[in-house]
């Protein structure tokens, strides 16, 4: 029985990592030395990287940039706990990624992209590259460079024919979302108008909402990155103008001035922003919300509530991006956190659909001008083709990393 059901289990294992061999692809990795002597380097002060798949065919003038996503450090305790890793050093991080959904170059996968060049941004300064503090302590030797580092990779793959792109666009996961978002003009201007340029974010619009403890956690938070970073000078000006810095760092309060065509995906119940910001561990000591965070079916009657509740929140904040036809949104109503990455998530059969479209065909749809999409889910649990994220319960934390 024992043999029989490991039997069974190295099958699917292998059947599965089959079928991700078929969806994905390996890129290497390229370091932009020449980044160094501008000061343009990660939380380590070493080179920033990132992945680049060439584009063929009829794409061979079309560039798309995805920025990798990675949470925040908010003081040197936090960026220093980085620093060693991949998400502050580049000598930490792996020489080759697996490229899928958005980035596949497959045209059963990714019909609208796959023949794109096409680029994975490697997230290492901790602050959605809007940093720029001259000063390196001595102590701890930590770079807080992000912004610079954004221009260098920009600049280097400019050198490398973007600057002849006829259709281009920045796209993120999470941080690199964000990331999308507070770049999204600066990157259009980069470009001749000639160009067509658009953004897309995924799971970027993190939103100011209290804690279950009724704390501003994560507006605090956010403050603290910004005055690490020194981002306030890199945050738009039409926004800093009017608020604190830190509320700029929210899209709510900053995206309806974007002029560039933008495009967000979301989950309305986005995993990372429920157990980050609405349900932090510091806003829940006794851990009533750990085993709900792991698995939205855990949760109790009251905390669905609550998470319903969250889900008003963010779209109230949603409604500041404006109603303009230039802007797009495919807000689904799932327990997930970055779905343009997987291939599940992207384009399968099974994947999420709103009115039975899928994220690639809205996102392809909408870039190419075939048709607006800027559409909400229904309230949980209402979406049958939803891929809820479920947790390891053993990797405690994850819940405060994964991103």
């Amino acid at each position: 029985m024992v043999a029989s059901r490991l039997g069974q289990w190295l099958s699917l294992l292998v059947c599965g990592l089959i079928i991700l061999k078929t969806e994905g692809y390996d890129v290497e990795i390229t370091y932009v030395e020449s980044a160094v002597a501008k000061g343009a380097v990660c939380l380590d002060g070493s080179a920033p990287a990132y992945h680049f798949s060439p584009g063929f065919g009829a794409g061979v003038n079309n560039w798309l940039v995805h920025i990798e996503g990675g949470g925040w450090c908010n003081n040197a305790t936090t960026c220093l706990s980085r620093k060693s890793t991949r998400l502050g050093s580049s000598k930490q991080m792996v020489k080759k990624v697996a490229f899928s959904g958005m980035l596949s170059n497959k045209k059963q996968f990714n019909p609208d992209f796959y023949d794109w060049n096409k680029i994975k941004v490697r997230y290492c300064d901790g602050a959605s590259f809007t940093g720029d503090v001259e000063a390196v302590n001595p102590a701890t030797k930590l770079h807080y460079r992000g912004a610079r580092v954004f221009v260098a990779i920009v600049e280097d793959l400019m050198a490398k024919g973007m600057k002849n792109a006829k259709n281009a666009v920045l796209s993120g996961c999470s941080a690199g979302g964000l990331t999308s978002i507070l770049h999204c003009d600066k990157f259009r201007g980069l470009f001749p108008m000639s160009t067509k340029v658009k953004c897309f974010a995924d799971a970027g619009y993190f939103i100011n909402v209290k804690d279950v403890s009724g704390a501003n956690h994560i507006e605090k938070f956010y403050s603290e990155v910004v005055a690490t970073h020194g981002s306030a000078k890199n945050l738009p000006a039409y926004c800093t103008s009017k608020l604190k810095p830190e509320l700029c760092f929210f899209p709510q309060h900053m995206a309806r001035e974007i002029a560039t065509p933008i495009f967000i995906v979301n989950a309305a119940y986005d995993s990372w922003q429920i157990k980050n910001i609405l349900a932090p561990g510091v806003a829940d000591p006794h851990g009533t919300w750990h085993s709900c965070k792991l698995n939205i079916n855990n949760c109790s009657p009251t905390q669905l509530q609550t998470m319903q509740d969250f889900r008003k929140q963010f779209l109230i904040a949603l409604t500041g991006l404006g109603n303009s036809s230039t802007k797009g949104m495919f807000i689904d109503s799932c327990y997930a956190h970055c779905q343009t990455e997987m291939q599940e998530t992207w384009l399968r059969k099974d994947s999420p659909v709103l009115e039975n479209i899928s994220i690639a065909k809205a996102v392809g749809d909408w870039f190419y001008d075939r048709s607006p999409f800027h559409k909400v889910d229904c309230p949980y649990p209402c979406n049958p083709t939803c891929h809820n994220r479920i947790f390891d319960p053993k990797s405690v934390h994850q819940l405060e990393i994964d991103i």
